[in-house]
């Protein structure tokens, strides 16, 4: 009886792994000679940060990399061989912001995990950010097929620790969407969720909003993400490349303030690697950083 129940257990567990909808129109084949390699590409960029009213002039690096992760616990999984229907194949960008306000500086970190093959939003997005008064930290965990429950720790006495929920897309997914392929990216109106680095700027309330997204052709080789929220408040454009593997060139963040003032936040690229950096960490490797144009 024993054996039996097992069996139907482990029958009933390949079955729901089987029903989970995948990924249409991509060639994993293709995908997965650049993405399942070991390595990772890291991408720098020239970065003006509007902070404070002003522009800054700072850093900015995307992280991308493939990981097998727990669907169940939302971290990266030690032993991916023994997780059996747990194991998730994700696609994570970090995304890192540097730069200085008068005498003191801001280092910010957003990082996002979305499945790979398996048709699903991000299972985790969190962001710190860490500057002289203080750090913060937010965290968005799925709970269900759109609904997250976040949580945010802040050193600001309005925010203190609290907790919110929310159904939505969440506009942090959409750079793993582009590198998945655009075609994931749906295209109209939806009920999506601001960046949490736009959340820490603002201090605004976590709660979703009417956006509408679009993707045209601004040159032969370049395609542009646009967003935009019906409050008229805030633009999201992102520059990639039309052909895989679709890397990001650049971005443009529009915030238009409440005397109609608008602070426009870009980004462009300035060195590109692919390699496992977790394994350069020696001082011999520092010039992997020149390589990269990094200054921070």
């Amino acid at each position: 009886m024993r054996i039996i129940i097992v069996f139907l257990s482990f029958s009933i567990l390949l079955l729901a792994s089987c029903s989970r909808p995948q990924r249409e129109e991509i060639d994993f084949d293709a995908w997965g000679k650049y993405w399942f390699q070991g390595t990772a590409e890291i991408s720098s960029f020239d970065l003006e940060q509007y902070r404070y009213g002003e522009p800054r002039t700072g850093e900015a690096v995307l992280i991308f990399v493939t990981e097998e992760f727990s669907r169940k616990n939302h971290v990266k999984l030690d032993q991916a061989e023994n997780a059996g229907s747990d194991k998730i194949s994700v696609i994570k960008m970090n995304q890192t912001r540097d730069f200085v306000t008068g005498i003191y500086p801001y280092h910010m970190m957003l990082s996002v995990f979305t499945p790979t093959k398996e048709k699903s939003q991000s299972q985790k997005i969190n962001a710190s950010s860490q500057e002289w008064c203080g750090h913060t930290f937010t965290q968005l965990n799925l709970k269900s097929k759109d609904s997250y429950q976040g949580e945010v720790f802040s050193y600001f006495e309005k925010e203190g620790d609290d907790s919110f929920s929310f159904s939505g897309l969440p506009e942090d997914e959409l750079w793993n969407l582009i590198r998945i392929n655009p075609n994931q990216i749906p295209i109209g109106s939806v009920e999506m969720m601001p960046s949490l680095f736009y959340q820490r700027f603002t201090h605004d309330e976590f709660k979703t909003e009417e956006a509408f997204i679009r993707i045209t052709d601004i040159s032969n080789n370049l395609s542009q993400l646009e967003v935009t929220y019906s409050s008229g408040i805030r633009v999201l454009k992102i520059d990639f490349e039309k052909e895989f593997p679709y890397q990001i060139m650049g971005w443009e963040e529009s915030q238009t303030k409440q005397d109609g003032t608008k602070e426009i936040s870009k980004a462009k690229r300035k060195g590109l690697k692919i390699v496992d950096y977790w394994t350069k960490n020696k001082s011999e490797d520092e010039f992997l950083r020149r390589e990269l144009n990094l200054n921070y």
